[in-house]
């Protein structure tokens, strides 16, 4: 069978375009919740897609006549909620609603928000000097 007509590979992309067409930009950054007192919520989920497949082409008898194919793959998705954006006065900060992080990833993306406040204000404050 030729490489470009490969069933597996044919399961493998519709499954990825599936995915794709699921996950969006919205699915991690939720629509901004706008409150009466100025206040803006952005909720914020952490996105996990695990993939696998795999295929076998089959001979015919004798090594002849037409080949069968046996394949399939697997895609699972979890989403889950782990927090706000809160957007007040011009400042942002992030309120978890999952246990703290545990490992240095999730720590340095916990702490993305309050860095960027700090070189907001830090940045702010060199203009004033001037």
């Amino acid at each position: 069978m030729d490489n470009n007509t490969n069933p597996i590979g044919e399961l493998m992309q519709t499954t990825m375009e599936n995915v794709k067409n699921i996950l969006q930009v919205d699915t991690a950054v939720g629509e901004p919740i706008y409150t009466p007192d100025g206040i803006t919520l952005v909720p914020i989920s952490r996105i996990s897609v695990g993939f696998g497949g795999g295929g076998a082409e089959f001979g015919g008898k004798g090594g002849t006549g037409s080949k069968g194919y046996g394949g399939g793959n697997g895609t699972g998705v979890r989403i889950e909620p782990i927090g706000f954006l809160v957007i007040k006065d011009g400042s942002v900060r992030m309120i978890n609603i999952t246990p703290p992080a545990n490992n240095t990833v999730d720590r340095i993306i916990d702490l993305v928000p309050q860095v960027i406040d700090r070189v907001d204000s830090f940045l702010a404050k060199q203009k004033e000097g001037k």
